[in-house]
């Protein structure tokens, strides 16, 4: 899809390397940091939110994860040591994805879907209606991340992420218009969340709801930024200059 595009229509995105936020050092310093966070949050999923829980599945979705985020620490331990990560960045870089989807993307996810599940007898949720409207969240968070993939390979073949361009200069700032086709569809899910708990669950606690629209609202938010953390793993792949040598200063 990129081949034909070159190194200068992807300039823009160096910025976070340029200024050092996302330089191996920062990044080893927030894997380290992400442990204990993945650790704290998996302990509220597995004795808070999945506790009397009746979603289905449960005790297979909590192993699934367990391991999952066990390997995440493992590689994030790794690839936290200056001695490796000066000579596997693009592998760390790949490794932060990993961090962060599965801090702020799936693991607040998971808790929300059973936290709607705990009020199951005493409202109207059911196992069966339960994985209808996870596919159904799945089926929207998919639909966000193809649509803004599209934009921003649209953006990119239309030089907007060129030195030059206007999307140098306003980077950082949000671009109403760009984002209103992901931003319409993810106030659709967000309007179905709550008409689905509202219908189906006995929940009157505004905090809980909070919770799990928050929760849900993240896992959209993060499968939005996700096209931009793919495209700049592809580019560290592609061109040197997305990459920092041993010495740790970013490639010319």
């Amino acid at each position: 899809m990129f081949e034909k595009l070159k190194e200068e229509d992807f300039v823009v995105l160096r910025r976070p390397f340029e200024t050092g936020r996302q330089s191996p050092g920062s990044l080893g310093f927030i894997l380290i940091l992400c442990i204990f966070l993945q650790t704290m949050l998996f302990a509220l999923e597995y004795y808070v939110a999945a506790d009397s829980t009746i979603y289905p599945y449960k005790d297979e979705i909590l192993l699934i994860h367990f391991w999952i985020s066990v390997g995440i620490i493992v590689l994030s331990i790794i690839y936290s040591i200056p001695a490796v990560y000066k000579r596997s960045g693009r592998i760390q870089y790949l490794v932060s994805i990993l961090v962060s989807q599965n801090v702020f993307s799936f693991s607040i996810f998971i808790s929300a879907l059973f936290f709607i599940g705990k009020e199951g007898e005493e409202g109207k949720v059911t196992p069966e209606s339960l994985l209808n409207f996870t596919i159904t969240l799945l089926s929207i968070g998919l639909l966000i991340f193809i649509v803004t993939f599209v934009r921003f390979a649209i953006l990119l073949r239309r030089g907007h992420y060129r030195k030059s361009s206007k999307k140098a200069e306003v980077r950082g700032r949000f671009e109403t218009t760009s984002y209103i086709p992901a931003a319409v569809i993810g106030g659709l899910g967000i309007v179905f969340i709550i008409q689905y708990i509202a219908r189906n669950s006995a929940i009157d606690d505004i905090n809980v709801i909070v919770v799990i629209v928050g929760g849900i609202v993240m896992f959209f938010v993060m499968l939005f930024i996700l096209p931009e953390q793919l495209v700049i793993l592809y580019c560290k792949y592609r061109f040197k200059s997305f990459t920092f040598n041993e010495r740790g200063y970013l490639n010319k």
